[in-house]
């Protein structure tokens, strides 16, 4: 969703019951957007100085805390409303899913007479009203080192990460933090400064920890990291490698169904792993420790490309998931996300090839992105002027030393420059040189420019000085117009005709045709080295080991809204592709041995 497109999204829906997560990355928006909402429902928020070492946590502890002050005013508002008529507080149980339990209560509510019975009902109903959850994410590779004025580098807790991780910690806050990209060992064993993450004297979390996985292996490593330090994961949430938004993050061939089925068959080992390692730090600490009482199983849910309820719902039945997650399709609902008029009419009119896996990110990590936003434009426009490159006015993505003594931004002016003389002076032919030059342009200053889409959208920043981007998933090309938050959760609930069309493709076709053209950009671009061959071989044998797994699954019964009878042919097409890409490859290699 990118650092400002949900940076208010709480405030839009928690008071209807609706969870979300924000980015805590970028404190320079935060602290923008807490002034905006500030002044919006007249609330103070402490002025933190410049000069304060923990300015950078103490900006996310009070937009956070002020956040929940917002949720809370305007749920309590809600439940003075009257229970009838077309309200915020109808609609906060109209949007509730039909199974659950308080929706039930409700139905049961409207099928009563009016009287006693009926106004009882209603009391005890809006007393059942309770906000949603407001998560917090933390990007774990976004983790600067961070210098004092004189130069000297700034202890570890002044890192980016670390001090976002502080931020939320120091907050008034009752929800979850969730780790993304990969595994920072600092980063999650600087949880153990704070106790919000460890079960108070009723055995209750106050602060819980979901870690983003791409497998069942990195489950268990990062949950063992956790449980030897008394913490618990209370959700494993996996997600798709490449048919995701944001930064792409693909596994070796293994597609989603694969990962979710290994989940599934050895899920109960987590628990049984992790238990006696979260006691034994217990008794270490001489803290109590109720085995009785102790109840302990992490969540196991799924995201990245669903698109129907009867995708989801097979997730949830077929592979035990316990819930899923939406997140690119909510760009095109205005009440739940803060995206400018120019960037909304580019995803409505999104084609299948303007939706792509880009290099646009500083991090040299795949990155999903969008054509013609203000942020290509304007990287373009930089370029053709002779002046490639942005000023680098946070600097979060600072990754690259090779040419310096502290890391720069490969999207930085400074960066550009040095890496454009060294391809203008090497000895290779100029159409060479040009494509070295196109790649490094395609970076973009993503740290500044995910942030303007929100800032533009709240009168904030002009849009003519704010370059904006976003980072939808590929998903989103079968969503085509604006959505209210009704009409899309009625559609993630099956309530009611779909919003895509029926010739959608499976979720799971989708996934397949992406890491077919992952594996093809592979073959064309890696070597003929042993351990290159090797994992080319892995992958290609990981593909094909998923492809005929979905084809067993389309053999089944189809859910309603699942496009189930799809994938056959979908995926035989894929197959013809990586079998025709694996024989070149082969015949390459016979040539050189040869």
């Amino acid at each position: 969703m990118g650092t400002g497109h949900s940076i208010d999204t709480p405030i839009r829906v928690a008071h209807l019951g609706i969870s979300s997560v924000m980015s805590i990355v970028d404190d320079i928006l935060i602290e923008k957007i807490c002034n905006y909402y500030a002044q919006k429902y007249s609330l103070e928020v402490e002025v933190v100085s410049k000069k304060d070492p923990y300015a950078r946590s103490k900006r996310i502890t009070n937009y956070l805390n002020l956040v929940e002050k917002i949720v809370n005013l305007k749920l309590n508002e809600l439940k003075l409303l009257p229970l009838s008529g077309q309200n915020e507080k109808t609609k906060y149980f109209e949007l509730l899913p039909d199974d659950s339990p308080l929706k039930k209560k409700y139905n049961y509510y409207l099928s009563l007479n009016e009287g006693n019975e009926k106004q009882n009902l209603a009391r005890k109903l809006t007393d059942l009203m309770r906000a949603g959850s407001i998560d917090v994410n933390i990007m774990s590779k976004v983790d600067r080192t961070n210098y004092a004025k004189d130069g000297s580098i700034l202890s570890e807790e002044f890192s980016d990460a670390k001090a976002a991780l502080r931020g939320y910690a120091e907050s008034n806050l009752t929800s979850s933090i969730v780790f993304s990209a990969g595994f920072n060992r600092g980063l999650l064993g600087y949880i153990t400064h704070f106790k919000d993450f460890y079960r108070n004297e009723s055995g209750e979390i106050k602060k819980k920890i979901i870690i983003k996985v791409s497998d069942f292996r990195s489950a268990m490593i990062q949950g063992k990291f956790l449980a030897m330090k008394g913490l618990e994961v209370s959700e494993f949430r996996i997600e798709s490698g490449l048919n995701c938004g944001g930064h792409a993050f693909a596994s070796q061939g293994y597609l989603l169904p694969s990962i979710l089925q290994e989940f599934k068959e050895k899920r109960d080992q987590l628990a049984k792993e992790f238990i006696p390692l979260v006691k034994s730090h217990y008794i270490k600490q001489n803290w109590n420790f109720d085995e009785t009482a102790f109840k302990y199983e992490p969540l196991v849910t799924v995201q990245g490309g669903i698109g129907t309820s009867g995708e989801a719902q097979r997730l949830l039945e077929d592979f035990g998931c316990d819930s899923t997650g939406w997140g690119s399709p909510f760009l095109l609902v205005p009440e739940a996300t803060c995206v400018d008029d120019d960037t909304l009419n580019l995803l409505m009119n999104a084609k299948k090839e303007d939706l792509y896996l880009s290099g646009a990110s500083p991090l040299g990590v795949p990155f999903n992105n969008l054509r013609n936003t203000g942020s290509e434009v304007w990287t373009k426009e930089r370029a053709a002027n002779g002046k490639p490159g942005s000023p680098c006015p946070k600097g979060f993505l600072i990754s690259d030393a090779q040419y310096t003594d502290k890391p720069i931004c490969t999207a930085s002016r400074q960066f550009q420059k040095i890496k454009i003389d060294e391809i203008s002076a090497s000895a290779i032919p100029e159409t060479d040189k040009a494509d070295l030059k196109d790649v490094l342009y395609e970076i973009v200053c993503l740290c500044d420019h995910l942030a303007n889409g929100a800032l533009i959208k709240l009168g904030i920043s002009p849009k003519t000085k704010a370059p904006q981007s976003i980072c939808p998933g590929p998903n989103l090309v079968w969503f085509n117009r604006e959505y209210t938050l009704q009409e899309m959760t009625d559609h993630i609930y099956g309530r009611g005709e779909s919003l895509v069309s029926k010739e959608r493709p499976h979720m799971f076709c989708q996934e397949v045709e992406l890491y077919v053209n992952y594996y093809e950009k592979l073959v064309c671009t890696m070597g003929d080295t042993p351990a290159e061959i090797n994992y080319l071989k892995v992958f290609k044998e990981n593909l094909e080991n998923g492809i005929q797994f979905i084809l067993g699954i389309s053999e089944g019964t189809a859910y309603p809204d699942e496009n189930l009878k799809s994938i056959p042919e979908s995926l035989m097409i894929q197959w013809d592709r990586l079998k025709k890409m694996g024989k070149e490859k082969t015949e390459l290699q016979l040539a050189v041995n040869f």
